[in-house]
Protein backbone atom coordinates (compact mmCIF):
# COMPACT_ATOMS: atom_id res chain seq x y z
CA UNK A 1 0.00 0.00 0.00
CA UNK A 2 1.06 3.58 -0.71
CA UNK A 3 0.25 6.56 1.45
CA UNK A 4 0.40 9.89 -0.38
CA UNK A 5 0.97 13.15 1.49
CA UNK A 6 -0.11 16.47 -0.01
CA UNK A 7 2.16 19.14 1.49
CA UNK A 8 0.11 21.90 -0.14
CA UNK A 9 -3.22 20.84 1.33
CA UNK A 10 -3.67 21.35 5.06
CA UNK A 11 -6.72 20.03 6.91
CA UNK A 12 -6.12 22.58 9.66
CA UNK A 13 -3.90 23.69 12.51
CA UNK A 14 -4.05 21.42 15.51
CA UNK A 15 -4.48 23.05 18.89
CA UNK A 16 -1.84 22.01 21.45
CA UNK A 17 -4.77 21.44 23.83
CA UNK A 18 -5.56 18.18 22.00
CA UNK A 19 -2.83 16.77 24.24
CA UNK A 20 -4.48 17.98 27.45
CA UNK A 21 -5.03 16.09 30.70
CA UNK A 22 -7.34 15.76 33.68
CA UNK A 23 -7.00 15.18 37.44
CA UNK A 24 -9.66 14.50 40.06
CA UNK A 25 -10.05 13.95 43.80
CA UNK A 26 -10.25 10.18 43.37
CA UNK A 27 -8.10 7.52 45.02
CA UNK A 28 -4.41 8.59 44.72
CA UNK A 29 -4.54 11.26 42.04
CA UNK A 30 -4.34 14.32 44.33
CA UNK A 31 -3.62 13.15 47.87
CA UNK A 32 -0.74 10.67 48.08
CA UNK A 33 -0.29 11.55 44.43
CA UNK A 34 0.84 14.90 43.09
CA UNK A 35 0.08 16.62 46.42
CA UNK A 36 2.09 14.81 49.07
CA UNK A 37 3.43 17.15 51.77
CA UNK A 38 6.15 15.51 53.83
CA UNK A 39 7.36 13.20 51.06
CA UNK A 40 11.10 13.56 50.46
CA UNK A 41 10.37 14.11 46.74
CA UNK A 42 7.95 17.00 47.39
CA UNK A 43 8.77 20.71 47.28
CA UNK A 44 8.07 23.29 49.97
CA UNK A 45 4.41 23.52 48.89
CA UNK A 46 3.87 19.78 49.01
CA UNK A 47 3.99 19.04 45.26
CA UNK A 48 5.90 16.02 44.01
CA UNK A 49 8.78 17.46 41.98
CA UNK A 50 9.27 14.28 39.95
CA UNK A 51 5.62 14.25 38.88
CA UNK A 52 5.77 17.92 37.91
CA UNK A 53 8.86 17.25 35.79
CA UNK A 54 7.19 14.28 34.08
CA UNK A 55 4.20 16.50 33.25
CA UNK A 56 6.49 19.23 31.93
CA UNK A 57 8.25 16.76 29.65
CA UNK A 58 4.98 16.02 27.85
CA UNK A 59 4.19 19.76 27.83
CA UNK A 60 0.77 19.43 29.44
CA UNK A 61 -1.11 22.34 27.80
CA UNK A 62 -4.28 22.32 29.90
CA UNK A 63 -5.32 20.43 33.05
CA UNK A 64 -8.98 19.93 33.94
CA UNK A 65 -9.91 19.86 37.66
CA UNK A 66 -11.50 19.06 40.19
CA UNK A 67 -13.64 16.47 38.43
CA UNK A 68 -15.27 14.41 37.33
CA UNK A 69 -18.04 13.09 39.53
CA UNK A 70 -16.33 14.62 42.58
CA UNK A 71 -17.23 18.16 41.55
CA UNK A 72 -21.00 17.62 41.64
CA UNK A 73 -21.03 17.89 45.43
CA UNK A 74 -17.90 20.05 45.86
CA UNK A 75 -18.25 23.55 47.28
CA UNK A 76 -15.18 25.53 46.35
CA UNK A 77 -15.56 28.11 49.15
CA UNK A 78 -14.82 25.42 51.73
CA UNK A 79 -11.46 24.80 50.05
CA UNK A 80 -9.83 28.24 50.24
CA UNK A 81 -8.47 30.23 53.15
CA UNK A 82 -7.23 29.03 56.52
CA UNK A 83 -10.47 27.77 58.05
CA UNK A 84 -10.76 24.51 56.11
CA UNK A 85 -12.46 21.44 57.46
CA UNK A 86 -12.36 17.88 56.14
CA UNK A 87 -15.61 16.86 54.44
CA UNK A 88 -17.26 13.68 53.28
CA UNK A 89 -17.07 13.32 49.50
CA UNK A 90 -20.49 11.93 48.59
CA UNK A 91 -19.43 11.01 45.05
CA UNK A 92 -16.62 8.65 46.05
CA UNK A 93 -17.64 8.02 49.69
CA UNK A 94 -14.37 9.04 51.36
CA UNK A 95 -13.28 11.86 53.63
CA UNK A 96 -11.46 14.59 51.71
CA UNK A 97 -8.94 16.44 53.92
CA UNK A 98 -9.72 19.64 51.98
CA UNK A 99 -6.10 20.79 52.01
CA UNK A 100 -5.97 20.98 48.20
CA UNK A 101 -8.28 23.62 46.76
CA UNK A 102 -8.37 26.38 44.16
CA UNK A 103 -5.18 28.18 45.21
CA UNK A 104 -3.17 24.95 45.36
CA UNK A 105 -4.52 23.93 41.95
CA UNK A 106 -3.48 27.23 40.37
CA UNK A 107 -0.03 26.98 41.95
CA UNK A 108 0.27 23.45 40.53
CA UNK A 109 -0.70 24.63 37.04
CA UNK A 110 1.94 27.37 37.25
CA UNK A 111 4.61 24.83 38.16
CA UNK A 112 3.59 22.62 35.23
CA UNK A 113 3.24 25.60 32.89
CA UNK A 114 -0.28 24.70 31.76
CA UNK A 115 -3.63 26.44 31.42
CA UNK A 116 -6.09 25.77 34.25
CA UNK A 117 -9.52 24.43 33.26
CA UNK A 118 -12.01 24.47 36.13
CA UNK A 119 -15.13 22.31 36.12
CA UNK A 120 -17.90 23.74 38.30
CA UNK A 121 -20.50 22.14 40.55
CA UNK A 122 -23.71 21.86 38.53
CA UNK A 123 -25.02 19.04 40.71
CA UNK A 124 -25.68 20.45 44.18
CA UNK A 125 -24.29 23.88 43.23
CA UNK A 126 -26.01 26.95 41.84
CA UNK A 127 -25.38 29.40 39.05
CA UNK A 128 -24.42 31.99 41.66
CA UNK A 129 -21.89 29.69 43.33
CA UNK A 130 -20.28 29.05 39.93
CA UNK A 131 -20.02 32.77 39.16
CA UNK A 132 -18.65 33.46 42.66
CA UNK A 133 -15.82 31.05 41.84
CA UNK A 134 -15.08 33.04 38.68
CA UNK A 135 -15.07 36.24 40.79
CA UNK A 136 -12.51 34.71 43.13
CA UNK A 137 -10.24 33.71 40.24
CA UNK A 138 -10.63 36.49 37.71
CA UNK A 139 -11.67 39.84 39.23
CA UNK A 140 -8.88 42.19 40.18
CA UNK A 141 -10.26 43.52 43.46
CA UNK A 142 -14.00 44.11 43.01
CA UNK A 143 -16.32 42.35 45.41
CA UNK A 144 -15.76 40.15 48.41
CA UNK A 145 -14.46 37.11 46.55
CA UNK A 146 -11.62 38.91 44.77
CA UNK A 147 -10.79 40.54 48.09
CA UNK A 148 -10.85 37.10 49.70
CA UNK A 149 -8.28 35.85 47.17
CA UNK A 150 -6.10 38.87 47.95
CA UNK A 151 -6.43 38.19 51.67
CA UNK A 152 -5.34 34.61 50.96
CA UNK A 153 -2.08 35.92 49.53
CA UNK A 154 -2.81 36.27 45.81
CA UNK A 155 -2.96 39.95 44.87
CA UNK A 156 -3.14 39.43 41.11
CA UNK A 157 -6.12 37.65 39.53
CA UNK A 158 -5.61 34.15 38.18
CA UNK A 159 -7.40 34.98 34.90
CA UNK A 160 -8.67 31.43 34.40
CA UNK A 161 -9.87 31.30 30.81
CA UNK A 162 -11.44 27.83 30.54
CA UNK A 163 -14.47 26.82 32.63
CA UNK A 164 -16.93 23.97 32.34
CA UNK A 165 -20.49 24.09 33.63
CA UNK A 166 -20.88 20.68 35.20
CA UNK A 167 -19.56 17.22 34.48
CA UNK A 168 -21.78 14.29 33.39
CA UNK A 169 -25.05 15.74 34.63
CA UNK A 170 -26.98 13.72 32.05
CA UNK A 171 -26.13 10.48 33.89
CA UNK A 172 -28.04 8.89 36.74
CA UNK A 173 -24.69 8.10 38.41
CA UNK A 174 -23.97 11.82 38.83
CA UNK A 175 -25.02 13.64 42.00
CA UNK A 176 -27.54 16.27 40.92
CA UNK A 177 -28.35 14.66 37.58
CA UNK A 178 -30.61 16.76 35.37
CA UNK A 179 -33.21 16.27 32.68
CA UNK A 180 -32.57 17.88 29.32
CA UNK A 181 -34.78 20.89 30.14
CA UNK A 182 -33.37 21.28 33.65
CA UNK A 183 -29.92 21.20 32.16
CA UNK A 184 -30.22 23.91 29.55
CA UNK A 185 -32.02 26.22 31.98
CA UNK A 186 -29.20 25.90 34.55
CA UNK A 187 -26.50 26.25 31.89
CA UNK A 188 -28.11 29.38 30.48
CA UNK A 189 -28.37 31.13 33.84
CA UNK A 190 -24.89 30.08 34.93
CA UNK A 191 -23.39 31.20 31.63
CA UNK A 192 -25.07 34.61 31.87
CA UNK A 193 -23.74 35.20 35.37
CA UNK A 194 -20.24 33.90 34.62
CA UNK A 195 -19.83 36.05 31.52
CA UNK A 196 -21.12 39.09 33.39
CA UNK A 197 -18.30 38.54 35.87
CA UNK A 198 -15.53 37.77 33.36
CA UNK A 199 -16.10 38.22 29.62
CA UNK A 200 -12.70 36.63 28.87
CA UNK A 201 -14.03 33.24 29.98
CA UNK A 202 -14.56 30.45 27.48
CA UNK A 203 -17.40 28.19 28.59
CA UNK A 204 -18.13 24.52 28.07
CA UNK A 205 -21.16 22.48 29.08
CA UNK A 206 -21.79 18.75 29.24
CA UNK A 207 -23.15 17.26 26.02
CA UNK A 208 -23.74 13.87 24.46
CA UNK A 209 -23.81 12.41 20.95
CA UNK A 210 -27.57 12.43 21.57
CA UNK A 211 -29.98 14.53 19.52
CA UNK A 212 -32.51 15.41 22.23
CA UNK A 213 -30.01 16.38 24.94
CA UNK A 214 -27.52 18.28 22.82
CA UNK A 215 -30.00 19.90 20.45
CA UNK A 216 -31.88 21.41 23.41
CA UNK A 217 -28.61 22.62 24.92
CA UNK A 218 -27.42 24.20 21.68
CA UNK A 219 -30.78 25.78 20.77
CA UNK A 220 -31.13 27.51 24.13
CA UNK A 221 -27.51 28.09 25.17
CA UNK A 222 -25.48 28.11 21.96
CA UNK A 223 -25.06 31.88 22.06
CA UNK A 224 -23.32 31.63 25.45
CA UNK A 225 -21.06 28.63 24.83
CA UNK A 226 -17.63 28.35 23.27
CA UNK A 227 -17.31 24.59 23.75
CA UNK A 228 -19.38 21.52 24.34
CA UNK A 229 -17.91 18.74 26.43
CA UNK A 230 -17.79 15.07 25.36
CA UNK A 231 -16.55 12.10 27.39
CA UNK A 232 -15.50 8.67 26.23
CA UNK A 233 -14.43 5.42 27.88
CA UNK A 234 -14.64 2.30 25.77
CA UNK A 235 -13.60 -0.62 27.96
CA UNK A 236 -16.11 -0.15 30.77
CA UNK A 237 -14.83 -1.51 34.10
CA UNK A 238 -16.59 0.28 36.97
CA UNK A 239 -18.07 -2.85 38.57
CA UNK A 240 -15.91 -5.70 37.23
CA UNK A 241 -12.22 -5.21 36.53
CA UNK A 242 -12.26 -7.58 33.56
CA UNK A 243 -10.04 -5.85 31.02
CA UNK A 244 -10.52 -6.22 27.28
CA UNK A 245 -7.67 -8.09 25.60
CA UNK A 246 -5.56 -6.60 22.80
CA UNK A 247 -7.81 -7.52 19.86
CA UNK A 248 -10.94 -6.41 21.73
CA UNK A 249 -9.25 -3.03 22.26
CA UNK A 250 -8.54 -2.82 18.53
CA UNK A 251 -12.29 -3.20 17.96
CA UNK A 252 -12.81 -0.03 20.01
CA UNK A 253 -10.60 2.00 17.65
CA UNK A 254 -13.44 1.85 15.12
CA UNK A 255 -15.73 3.78 17.51
CA UNK A 256 -13.54 6.80 18.23
CA UNK A 257 -14.78 9.02 15.40
CA UNK A 258 -18.49 8.40 15.93
CA UNK A 259 -19.18 10.78 18.81
CA UNK A 260 -17.27 13.60 17.12
CA UNK A 261 -19.10 13.15 13.82
CA UNK A 262 -22.52 13.00 15.50
CA UNK A 263 -21.99 16.20 17.49
CA UNK A 264 -20.33 17.96 14.56
CA UNK A 265 -23.48 17.23 12.56
CA UNK A 266 -25.64 18.89 15.21
CA UNK A 267 -23.37 21.94 15.35
CA UNK A 268 -23.43 22.21 11.57
CA UNK A 269 -27.22 21.87 11.43
CA UNK A 270 -27.55 24.83 13.82
CA UNK A 271 -24.84 26.84 12.03
CA UNK A 272 -22.69 26.80 15.18
CA UNK A 273 -19.67 24.90 13.83
CA UNK A 274 -17.75 28.17 13.42
CA UNK A 275 -18.50 29.31 16.97
CA UNK A 276 -18.49 26.23 19.22
CA UNK A 277 -15.77 23.59 19.33
CA UNK A 278 -15.74 20.17 20.92
CA UNK A 279 -13.76 19.60 24.10
CA UNK A 280 -13.29 15.84 24.45
CA UNK A 281 -12.37 16.68 28.00
CA UNK A 282 -12.45 13.24 29.60
CA UNK A 283 -11.28 10.16 27.73
CA UNK A 284 -9.35 6.96 28.13
CA UNK A 285 -9.48 3.47 26.68
CA UNK A 286 -10.50 1.98 30.03
CA UNK A 287 -12.88 3.40 32.61
CA UNK A 288 -11.93 3.55 36.29
CA UNK A 289 -12.71 0.63 38.59
CA UNK A 290 -14.89 1.72 41.53
CA UNK A 291 -17.49 -0.97 42.31
CA UNK A 292 -20.55 -0.53 44.51
CA UNK A 293 -20.60 3.27 44.43
CA UNK A 294 -22.51 4.33 41.30
CA UNK A 295 -25.15 1.70 41.98
CA UNK A 296 -28.43 1.69 43.89
CA UNK A 297 -27.13 -0.99 46.25
CA UNK A 298 -24.05 0.52 47.89
CA UNK A 299 -21.04 -1.31 49.27
CA UNK A 300 -21.22 -1.50 53.06
CA UNK A 301 -17.60 -1.95 54.15
CA UNK A 302 -14.28 -0.84 52.71
CA UNK A 303 -13.57 -4.29 51.25
CA UNK A 304 -16.56 -3.95 48.93
CA UNK A 305 -16.07 -0.41 47.62
CA UNK A 306 -12.71 1.10 48.69
CA UNK A 307 -10.11 -1.65 48.62
CA UNK A 308 -11.04 -2.76 45.05
CA UNK A 309 -9.92 0.65 43.75
CA UNK A 310 -6.34 -0.47 44.32
CA UNK A 311 -6.76 -2.68 41.25
CA UNK A 312 -6.42 0.50 39.20
CA UNK A 313 -2.80 0.63 40.39
CA UNK A 314 -1.82 -2.70 38.82
CA UNK A 315 0.79 -1.55 36.32
CA UNK A 316 0.59 -4.81 34.40
CA UNK A 317 -2.84 -3.62 33.22
CA UNK A 318 -1.34 -0.84 31.06
CA UNK A 319 0.01 -2.58 28.00
CA UNK A 320 0.60 -2.01 24.30
CA UNK A 321 -3.18 -2.25 23.87
CA UNK A 322 -3.52 1.01 25.82
CA UNK A 323 -0.67 2.61 23.88
CA UNK A 324 -1.99 1.66 20.43
CA UNK A 325 -5.54 2.78 21.28
CA UNK A 326 -4.23 6.09 22.64
CA UNK A 327 -2.28 6.74 19.44
CA UNK A 328 -5.36 5.96 17.32
CA UNK A 329 -7.48 8.31 19.44
CA UNK A 330 -4.95 11.14 19.11
CA UNK A 331 -4.71 10.54 15.35
CA UNK A 332 -8.48 10.87 15.09
CA UNK A 333 -8.58 14.08 17.13
CA UNK A 334 -5.87 15.56 14.93
CA UNK A 335 -7.87 14.72 11.81
CA UNK A 336 -10.88 16.44 13.42
CA UNK A 337 -8.87 19.53 14.38
CA UNK A 338 -11.39 21.72 12.56
CA UNK A 339 -13.99 20.97 15.25
CA UNK A 340 -12.09 19.42 18.20
CA UNK A 341 -10.02 22.02 20.03
CA UNK A 342 -9.29 20.23 23.30
CA UNK A 343 -8.98 16.68 24.61
CA UNK A 344 -8.13 15.64 28.18
CA UNK A 345 -6.71 12.22 28.99
CA UNK A 346 -8.36 11.02 32.20
CA UNK A 347 -6.55 11.00 34.49
CA UNK A 348 -2.91 11.98 34.07
CA UNK A 349 -1.78 10.37 37.33
CA UNK A 350 -2.53 7.04 39.03
CA UNK A 351 -5.90 5.27 38.57
CA UNK A 352 -5.78 4.75 34.77
CA UNK A 353 -3.23 7.54 34.35
CA UNK A 354 -0.19 7.59 32.09
CA UNK A 355 1.97 8.28 35.17
CA UNK A 356 2.02 6.04 38.26
CA UNK A 357 3.52 7.32 41.48
CA UNK A 358 4.71 5.52 44.58
CA UNK A 359 6.52 6.78 47.66
CA UNK A 360 10.00 6.65 46.15
CA UNK A 361 9.43 7.37 42.48
CA UNK A 362 7.44 7.01 39.27
CA UNK A 363 6.48 4.55 36.61
CA UNK A 364 5.86 5.97 33.15
CA UNK A 365 3.20 3.70 31.70
CA UNK A 366 2.88 2.80 28.02
CA UNK A 367 0.48 5.67 27.33
CA UNK A 368 2.93 8.25 28.71
CA UNK A 369 5.38 7.44 25.93
CA UNK A 370 2.67 7.98 23.30
CA UNK A 371 2.12 11.51 24.61
CA UNK A 372 5.88 12.07 24.76
CA UNK A 373 6.24 10.95 21.14
CA UNK A 374 3.29 12.93 19.80
CA UNK A 375 3.82 16.14 21.75
CA UNK A 376 7.53 16.34 21.04
CA UNK A 377 7.73 14.91 17.52
CA UNK A 378 4.55 15.59 15.52
CA UNK A 379 3.83 18.87 13.75
CA UNK A 380 1.03 21.33 14.39
CA UNK A 381 -0.35 21.43 10.83
CA UNK A 382 -2.47 18.42 9.88
CA UNK A 383 -1.94 17.50 6.23
CA UNK A 384 -4.21 15.76 3.79
CA UNK A 385 -3.28 12.23 2.84
CA UNK A 386 -4.79 9.35 0.95
CA UNK A 387 -4.13 5.66 0.44
CA UNK A 388 -3.50 3.89 -2.84
CA UNK A 389 -3.87 0.17 -3.24
CA UNK A 390 -5.64 -2.50 -1.26
CA UNK A 391 -5.97 -1.83 2.44
CA UNK A 392 -5.08 -4.49 4.93
CA UNK A 393 -7.77 -5.17 7.50
CA UNK A 394 -8.19 -7.38 10.55
CA UNK A 395 -11.37 -8.90 11.89
CA UNK A 396 -11.67 -8.88 15.66
CA UNK A 397 -14.40 -9.36 18.25
CA UNK A 398 -15.35 -6.83 20.92
CA UNK A 399 -16.22 -7.80 24.51
CA UNK A 400 -19.85 -8.33 23.54
CA UNK A 401 -18.91 -10.81 20.84
CA UNK A 402 -19.62 -8.45 17.93
CA UNK A 403 -17.44 -8.98 14.88
CA UNK A 404 -15.58 -5.80 13.87
CA UNK A 405 -13.40 -5.18 10.82
CA UNK A 406 -10.81 -2.45 11.15
CA UNK A 407 -7.90 -1.17 9.05
CA UNK A 408 -4.57 -2.47 10.28
CA UNK A 409 -2.86 0.90 9.74
CA UNK A 410 -3.83 4.29 11.16
CA UNK A 411 -1.81 7.09 9.55
CA UNK A 412 -1.57 10.80 10.37
CA UNK A 413 0.51 13.29 8.37
CA UNK A 414 1.61 16.56 9.98
CA UNK A 415 3.92 19.46 9.22
CA UNK A 416 5.82 21.75 11.57
CA UNK A 417 4.78 25.34 10.87
CA UNK A 418 8.12 26.75 12.03
CA UNK A 419 10.48 24.46 10.12
CA UNK A 420 8.42 22.91 7.32
CA UNK A 421 9.53 19.44 8.42
CA UNK A 422 6.97 16.68 7.84
CA UNK A 423 6.28 14.14 10.59
CA UNK A 424 4.08 11.14 9.96
CA UNK A 425 2.60 8.80 12.55
CA UNK A 426 1.86 5.24 11.47
CA UNK A 427 0.15 2.86 13.91
CA UNK A 428 0.20 -0.85 13.17
CA UNK A 429 -2.73 -2.50 14.96
CA UNK A 430 -1.75 -6.03 13.95
CA UNK A 431 -1.03 -8.09 17.04
CA UNK A 432 1.62 -10.37 15.51
CA UNK A 433 2.34 -9.30 11.91
CA UNK A 434 4.76 -6.77 10.50
CA UNK A 435 3.35 -4.33 7.94
CA UNK A 436 4.88 -2.32 5.11
CA UNK A 437 3.73 0.99 3.68
CA UNK A 438 5.28 3.24 1.07
CA UNK A 439 5.14 6.89 2.19
CA UNK A 440 5.06 9.13 -0.88
CA UNK A 441 6.02 12.80 -0.48
CA UNK A 442 7.36 13.77 -3.90
CA UNK A 443 6.89 10.70 -6.04
CA UNK A 444 7.35 12.43 -9.39
CA UNK A 445 9.84 15.16 -8.46
CA UNK A 446 13.49 15.15 -7.63
CA UNK A 447 14.35 15.70 -4.02
CA UNK A 448 16.11 14.15 -1.07
CA UNK A 449 14.98 13.82 2.52
CA UNK A 450 16.72 13.08 5.78
CA UNK A 451 14.61 10.62 7.79
CA UNK A 452 14.56 10.00 11.52
CA UNK A 453 12.42 7.17 12.84
CA UNK A 454 10.99 6.80 16.36
CA UNK A 455 9.12 3.72 17.54
CA UNK A 456 7.12 2.39 20.50
CA UNK A 457 6.79 -1.40 20.35
CA UNK A 458 6.86 -3.82 23.27
CA UNK A 459 8.01 -7.39 22.78
CA UNK A 460 4.40 -8.57 23.07
CA UNK A 461 0.94 -7.04 23.14
CA UNK A 462 1.02 -7.48 26.92
CA UNK A 463 4.30 -5.61 27.50
CA UNK A 464 4.12 -3.05 30.30
CA UNK A 465 6.25 -0.90 32.61
CA UNK A 466 6.53 -1.22 36.36
CA UNK A 467 8.92 -0.44 39.20
CA UNK A 468 12.31 -1.71 37.94
CA UNK A 469 10.68 -2.89 34.70
CA UNK A 470 10.71 -0.87 31.46
CA UNK A 471 9.46 -2.87 28.50
CA UNK A 472 7.69 -0.02 26.67
CA UNK A 473 9.66 3.07 25.63
CA UNK A 474 10.53 5.31 22.67
CA UNK A 475 13.32 3.95 20.54
CA UNK A 476 15.16 6.20 18.10
CA UNK A 477 16.95 4.89 15.00
CA UNK A 478 19.94 6.15 12.97
CA UNK A 479 19.19 8.76 10.34
CA UNK A 480 18.61 7.68 6.76
CA UNK A 481 18.28 9.43 3.41
CA UNK A 482 15.67 8.77 0.75
CA UNK A 483 14.03 10.27 -2.29
CA UNK A 484 10.32 11.10 -2.36
CA UNK A 485 9.21 7.52 -1.71
CA UNK A 486 10.14 5.72 1.50
CA UNK A 487 9.19 2.15 2.39
CA UNK A 488 8.47 1.87 6.09
CA UNK A 489 8.58 -1.46 7.89
CA UNK A 490 6.37 -1.55 10.96
CA UNK A 491 6.66 -3.98 13.83
CA UNK A 492 3.46 -5.58 15.18
CA UNK A 493 1.45 -3.55 17.74
CA UNK A 494 3.65 -0.51 17.18
CA UNK A 495 3.42 3.28 17.07
CA UNK A 496 5.89 4.91 14.68
CA UNK A 497 6.80 8.47 13.80
CA UNK A 498 8.87 9.31 10.73
CA UNK A 499 10.44 12.78 10.47
CA UNK A 500 11.13 13.90 6.91
CA UNK A 501 13.45 16.89 6.52
CA UNK A 502 14.09 18.05 2.99
CA UNK A 503 17.81 18.49 2.27
CA UNK A 504 17.61 19.34 -1.45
Amino acid sequence: MKYHVNEKRAIGKRSPMLYGHFIEHFHRQIYDGIYDPGNKLSDEEGFRKDIIEAMKKIKVPVLRWPGGCFVSSYHWKDGVGENRQPFFDKAWRVEDPNTFGTDEYIHMCRKIGCEPYICTNAGTGTAEEMSDWVEYCNLKNEGKYAKWRIANGEEQPYNVKYWSIGNENYGNWEIGAKSSEEWWRLVKEAAKMIKHVSPIVQLSAAALPDIDWTMSLLKHCGAYLDWISLHGYWDMLPEKNELADYNQCMAYTEQVDRAVLDVKGLLTALHLEGKIKIAFDEWNLRSWHHPNVHTIEQGIDSKTYLVPRDKNDDNSSYTMADAVFTACFLNAMNRHCDIVGMANFAPILNTRGCIYSYKDGLVLRSTYHVFDLYVNRLGDIVLDGWEEGEKNTITVFDKNGNQITTDTLDILATQHSRTGKISISVVNKEAEKKQKVKICLNENQKGRYRIQKYQIAGKSVDSYNDIDKKDVFIEGFPEEETDGVYEAVLLPHSINVFDFERIR
